[in-house]
């Protein structure tokens, strides 16, 4: 069995990745880069790559709901994308398709579905992706992680299979903390790290670095060289406040997992993959939601989080360092309602088994 993968969102896809029986072989569409027009790498192209998985760069353009100045350019790119999908497909003759939304993976799904080749989507959020929404209608199959999300799509092609976590992260939740000097708290942008957050941050860290550890993941974009900048402000600190000052421009998904484990606060974006993984591990959070992008889906993702018991969102009038301090010493911080864990356990397996059976009967 053949099976090409492609998508936005890589956390789930390597869970997949990992339960796919031995003999299936795969197949990776997706970006090299992580922003357009910059040089750092995606972390998808250097995860895949590292597991010397087949790795194709789909040049396209991205479908977007608000006209800008690049809409017309970036439209006139996504026939050639659909076109360089269909020739891959022809080419590879994969058995099915699986695609974790994105601008990237549409055109994949179209391709596939003129081809007669299955199609499986899987919708992380709580809301409909825009590409995941078009994407639905040449889906066979369309997998979803919340209930919540069960009345976005046709009842008769929905599953509810949770968000799938990596192997590695799952038992990580069993695995023996790192004891820090003082309380650590993570901070991340995600995998392609966050201005935003690093900027947020930078303000206050001479005050948090005396009383707490920082392991700061930056992100590696050259728009803003932000890692540089901050490692000559931990520089300029006194030796003590340097040895607590960690940063890193980029972190595998098992470094980020153990920093998450050992944390006494995290401190990132609100993207739904991560919210997974810290209620999957209960964990504390202070969230700054991004702004842009899918019609406020990571305010929505955050606002849901909160909700549950575990979280503060960011906001500019609130005394960040105060906020800090709560989180990190009061007890009120707990889940609020059970969150169905065996659920994001097994998520992996079900989905594979969904793909085995449209591959099958094709």
């Amino acid at each position: 069995m053949k099976i090409v993968i492609t998508g936005g969102h890589l956390s789930p896809a390597l869970a997949v990745i990992e339960e796919l029986p031995k003999g299936v072989d795969v197949v990776f569409v997706g970006r090299k880069h992580a922003f357009e027009g910059d040089t750092a790498l995606s972390l998808e192209y250097r995860e895949i790559t590292s597991r010397n998985i087949p790795f194709f760069i789909l040049p396209t353009g991205r479908l977007q709901r608000v006209f800008t100045l690049q809409t017309f350019p970036s439209l006139l790119k996504v026939p050639r994308g659909i076109g360089k999908a269909f020739s891959l497909l022809k080419r590879e003759k994969p058995d099915c398709v699986l695609s974790f939304g994105g601008y990237v993976g549409l055109p994949v799904v179209i391709a596939a579905h003129f081809l007669k080749i299955p199609v499986v989507i899987h919708e992380q959020t709580l809301r409909v992706g825009f590409s995941n929404r078009l994407a639905s209608r040449f889906a066979k199959k369309i997998c979803i992680s919340w209930r919540e999300s069960e009345h976005l799509f046709p009842k008769e092609k929905t599953v509810l299979t949770g968000n799938p976590l990596r192997k590695s992260f799952l038992s990580i939740k069993h695995t023996k903390k790192k004891i820090y000097e003082k309380p650590m708290i993570y901070i991340t942008g995600g995998s392609g790290g966050s201005h935003e957050v690093n900027m947020i941050v930078e303000g206050y860290l001479e005050t948090l670095l005396s009383t707490y550890v920082l392991v700061h993941q930056t992100g590696d974009t050259r728009t803003y060289n932000d890692y540089e900048k901050l490692l000559q402000k931990r520089d300029s600190f006194d030796k003590n406040l340097q040895k607590r000052y960690h940063l890193y421009t980029f972190m595998s998904p098992d470094e980020a997992a153990s920093c998450m484990r050992d944390a006494e606060l995290v401190i990132s974006r609100a993207g739904i993959n991560t919210i997974t993984e810290l209620l999957y591990l209960k964990k504390k959070a202070y969230l700054i939601p991004l702004r842009s992008g899918q019609k406020g889906e990571q305010s929505t993702n955050a606002a849901f989080f909160t909700k549950l018991g575990l979280g503060e969102i960011y906001s500019s009038n609130q005394n960040f360092t105060e906020i800090v301090q709560k989180m990190i010493s009061s007890s009120s911080y707990t889940l609020k309602t059970d969150i169905d864990v065996s659920r994001i356990e097994k998520a992996a397996s079900h989905l594979v088994s969904i793909l085995t059976h449209e591959a099958q009967n094709t």
